[in-house]
């Protein structure tokens, strides 16, 4: 989607979701110039902000309790090894796999999420341990497969040069000495 669909979008619906802004910024971010009809379109965005005709959805109005049990469940595993070996896990990579195989706990309000909290100590305590007991075998017993592999992470314009640097030269590893051996 560009700028002026996203907007378009937007003033239809009455709602500018996350993702919606997200890529706006990405498009934002990654364009050298913005048209006159994106600069348009962002005014009129903005003054559909303003007034309320369009209304900026909060990026979570929930959380999942589980969440934040599996990490810090996590940590302290990961603690206890790594004080013990010259292991260093990851804890995004280990946490993603034990909460891919629990069930969510969801909450909008603090009573809620207190509620889903002790439901959770109470009832699923042994389940979350076996499920970041496994995961963390898993991630020790792993072939190290893709080891460029990199994590999600907010592009940013600073760190947008250290990727194209990266690409290159993971794709074109000679180019620079290709171009100075040219010259003679």
């Amino acid at each position: 989607m560009n700028i002026q669909e996203i907007v378009a979008e937007a003033l239809k619906d009455g709602y500018l979701t996350p993702a919606m802004e997200a890529e706006v910024g990405r498009i934002c971010e990654t364009a050298k110039e913005l048209s006159i009809e994106e600069y348009t379109a962002l005014d009129r965005l903005m003054g559909a902000l303003l007034t309320g005709e369009v209304i900026a959805m909060p990026r979570k109005q929930f959380i999942n309790v589980m969440e934040e049990l599996v990490i810090s469940d996590v940590i302290s595993r990961i603690a206890e090894i790594e004080a013990t070996s010259d292991r260093v896990l990851d804890v995004g990579d280990i946490a993603a796999y034990a909460l891919n195989r629990l069930p969510p706990l969801y909450a909008t309000t603090e009573e809620g999420a207190n509620y889903q909290r002790q439901r959770a100590r109470e009832e699923l305590q042994e389940l979350i341990a076996n499920q970041v007991n496994a995961a963390i075998d898993r991630y020790l017993d792993r072939p190290n497969f893709y080891p460029e592999r990199r994590a999600i992470s907010k592009t940013t314009g600073e760190n947008v040069l250290v990727q194209v640097t990266d690409l290159l030269q993971t794709y074109a590893p000679n180019y620079e000495n290709k171009s100075h051996h040219s010259d003679g």
